[in-house]
């Protein structure tokens, strides 16, 4: 288990530094490119339930998504994320861009909901959900995540394989230089069913 850790803990830092050397301009040029392969993808065609992540620095920008998302129609959740229930992550109904801009900033300086905002349907308390779009720090092209070490997706996909309706679909969002060769996984890492890069249609 510690050569695990150790092996995930050298391959963050490996990531984090070339995602660091990428330029502002270099990462919304992949995220739009991303996007547009996204929105032709029969699985984001058909989903009706949609989960997106709010994206920080070093990932993907996913506003283009959540804006097409809302012109299709679909409903469309976002993580909130709680440190002082163990790690515990809920998927919660966005209602339109202007509510997403008006969410507050957590520490890590992404918008979510509040936790005392219990006015909004979670997932899992209803329809489920049908794709999420992933967030991570690195991936290889088997669809191993490498995450930010603290569980949260590998917690909620477990949750959904609960749900009457079954575990969703589920699509890495990555910049080429978070692509590696092998990921290092145990048992909790849940495999993703496929990772999105540019060109790689």
């Amino acid at each position: 288990m510690a050569a695990l850790r150790a092996a995930k803990q050298a391959l963050r830092r490996e990531i984090k530094r070339r995602v660091a050397a990428l330029s502002d301009e270099e990462k919304q040029r992949q995220s739009l490119a991303l996007s547009q392969q996204l929105f032709r993808h029969p699985k984001y065609e058909s989903c009706q339930r949609i989960a997106v992540f709010l994206s920080m620095h070093d990932e993907v920008r996913t506003e283009e998504i959540i804006k097409d998302a809302f012109t299709r129609g679909k409903s469309c959740f976002i993580p909130r994320y709680e440190t002082s229930r163990g790690n515990h992550m809920d998927m919660l109904q966005l209602h339109s861009l202007q509510d997403m801009q008006t969410l507050p900033l957590t520490a890590w300086n992404i918008r979510q909901p509040a936790e005392e905002d219990t006015s909004r349907e979670e997932a899992l308390s209803a329809g489920g959900l049908d794709l999420i779009l992933m967030p991570g720090l690195g991936f290889d092209r088997q669809g191993n995540r490498l995450g930010r070490g603290k569980g949260f997706y590998d917690t909620y996909l477990e949750r959904c394989m609960r749900h009457p309706k079954g575990k969703p679909y589920t699509i890495a969002l990555a910049f080429k230089e978070q692509l590696c060769e092998e990921i290092p996984v145990d048992d909790n890492d849940v495999l993703i069913d496929e990772v999105l890069f540019e060109g790689a249609e």
